[in-house]
C-alpha cells in the first residue's frame, strides 16, 4: 500500500513537474499532494482521468484558499477519491467526494422526520373525514360544509409536510422547495380561516337561532369560505411570486425562505384571528349562560341536567380555544421575536406543536359528532348501531 501511494504521488508530481517548490507544492509522508497555487496565482489543474477540470470548478467556486489535498482511498481500481477543500480563514471544512457511485444522501434531521410523521397522521385522519362528508348526502348542512373545509385544509397541510420532506431529501430544488413552502402557508392559513368561520357559524346559530336554518345562512357560509380560501391562496402565493429571501439572505426570517416582513404579516393575521375567536367564544358563553338562566326562571330552578349541559358546553369551548392557542401561539410569537441566527431547533420546537392542531381538529369537530359516527358505520360496515340516534344538530351543540 505504501508503494502504491508513493507511486501515485510520484505520478502526480511528475505530471506537475518542473520546479514544485516554485508552485508552493509539498509532499507528505502518506503520498498525498498538497498544492498551493497562491504563490503563482495560477489555477490548479486536475489529472485527465478526473476530467481535466480545475479545483475551483470542482469546488463550485466556494474555495476561499485554493489549497487542495488529494488523497487516494482504497484500491486503485475502486475509482474513489476524496478532495477535502481546506479554507483559509473561514474555519469551515468542506468535503468534495468524487465517485462513480450515487452520492450518499444527507443525514436525516430527526425534527424533519417528526414533521413528516405528523403530516402522515394529519393526512390520514382528515382524508377519512373528507371521504365521510362526501359519501354521506345527509351531511350537507352549513355546519358540515365548514367542517369539510377544515378537514380539506388540514389534509392539504399534511400532504404539504410530506412533500416538503421528500423534496428536501430526495428531490433537491430551490424552486420546488419554494412552491412547497407556499403550499404549506396556504394550507395552514386555510385551516385557521376555517376555524374562524366555524366559530362565526356557531355564534350565529345561537344569536339568530330562529333564522339560522334559511337560505341566507347558506349564502353566508359560502361567502365566508370563498373569502377564507381566497385570502389563504394569496398568502401562499406571496413567497412564490417573489416575496422571499432567496436572493437576500439578510432578509430571511426564522422560517427560510420567508422574509421577516412576510412572517410578521402571517403572525399579525393569526393574532387578529385569535382575538376574534376569543371574543366570539366569550359571547357564546354569555349566550349559553343566559339561556340556562332563562330556563331556570321558567322552571323556577335550574335542573341538574341543564347545569351539567351548560358546564359541559363552556368547558368544551375552553378546550377548543385553549388547544388552538397552545398550538399556534408559541410559533406565531417566535416568528416575530426570533432571529434567523438562532438555532433551528427553536423553530422546529415551536412549529411541531402547531402541526398538532391539524391532528386534533378532526377529533374535536368531526369524530365527536354523532352524525359522522353513524356515517362511519355506514361507510365501513354497511350498517349502523341502533343505539346511535340520528338527529340534525346545530353548530351550537358543542
Amino acid at each position: 500500500m505504501g508503494r502504491r501511494r508513493l507511486s501515485f504521488a510520484s505520478s502526480i508530481r511528475a505530471r506537475y513537474s518542473g520546479n514544485t517548490s516554485a508552485a508552493g507544492s509539498q509532499w507528505d509522508e502518506e503520498g498525498a499532494a498538497i498544492f498551493d497555487a497562491r504563490a503563482t496565482g495560477s489555477s490548479l489543474a486536475w489529472p485527465d482521468h478526473l476530467g481535466g477540470k480545475s479545483a475551483d470548478a470542482f469546488a463550485g467556486g466556494r474555495v476561499a484558499d485554493p489549497r487542495v489535498r488529494i488523497v487516494r482511498r482504497g484500491r486503485a481500481r475502486s475509482g474513489r477519491f476524496s478532495a477535502p477543500i481546506r479554507g483559509g480563514g473561514g474555519g469551515g471544512n468542506a468535503s468534495l467526494e468524487l465517485s462513480s457511485r450515487t452520492p450518499a444522501p444527507a443525514a436525516l434531521n430527526p425534527w424533519d422526520v417528526m414533521l413528516c410523521v405528523s403530516g402522515t397522521a394529519i393526512a390520514c385522519e382528515n382524508a377519512l373525514v373528507v371521504a365521510i362528508i362526501c359519501y354521506s348526502p345527509a351531511l350537507r348542512t352549513p355546519m358540515f360544509v365548514l367542517v369539510g373545509s377544515l378537514a380539506t385544509a388540514d389534509l392539504l397541510a399534511g400532504l404539504g409536510l410530506i412533500l416538503n420532506f421528500v423534496f428536501q431529501y430526495v428531490i433537491r430544488s430551490e424552486t420546488v422547495s419554494l412552491l412547497t413552502v407556499g403550499f404549506l402557508v396556504a394550507s395552514f392559513a386555510a385551516s385557521v380561516s376555517s376555524l374562524l368561520a366555524i366559530t362565526v357559524d356557531r355564534y350565529l346559530s345561537l344569536y339568530n337561532a330562529l333564522t339560522y336554518y334559511s337560505e341566507r345562512t347558506v349564502l353566508c357560509v359560502h361567502t365566508m369560505l370563498a373569502g377564507a380560501w381566497g385570502v389563504s391562496l394569496c398568502l401562499g402565493l406571496l413567497p412564490v411570486l417573489g416575496w422571499n429571501c432567496l436572493r437576500d439572505r439578510a432578509a430571511c426570517s426564522v422560517v427560510r425562505p420567508l422574509t421577516k416582513s412576510n412572517v410578521t404579516l402571517l403572525s399579525a393575521s393569526f393574532f387578529l384571528v385569535f382575538l376574534i375567536m376569543l371574543h366570539l367564544y366569550v359571547e357564546i358563553c354569555k349566550i349559553v349562560c343566559r339561556h340556562a338562566h332563562q330556563i331556570a326562571l321558567q322552571q323556577h330552578f335550574l335542573t341538574a341536567s341543564h347545569y351539567v349541559a351548560t358546564k359541559k358546553g363552556v368547558s368544551t369551548l375552553a378546550i377548543i380555544l385553549g388547544t388552538f392557542g397552545a398550538s399556534w401561539l408559541p410559533f406565531a410569537i417566535y416568528c416575530v421575536v426570533g432571529d434567523p441566527d438562532y438555532p433551528s431547533v427553536y423553530t422546529y420546537a415551536t412549529l411541531l406543536p402547531a402541526t398538532y392542531n391539524s391532528m386534533i381538529n378532526p377529533i374535536i369537530y368531526a369524530y365527536r359528532n354523532q352524525e359522522i359516527q353513524r356515517s362511519m358505520w355506514v361507510l365501513f360496515c354497511g350498517c349502523f348501531q341502533a343505539k346511535v340516534p340520528f338527529r340534525s344538530r346545530s353548530p351550537s351543540d358543542v
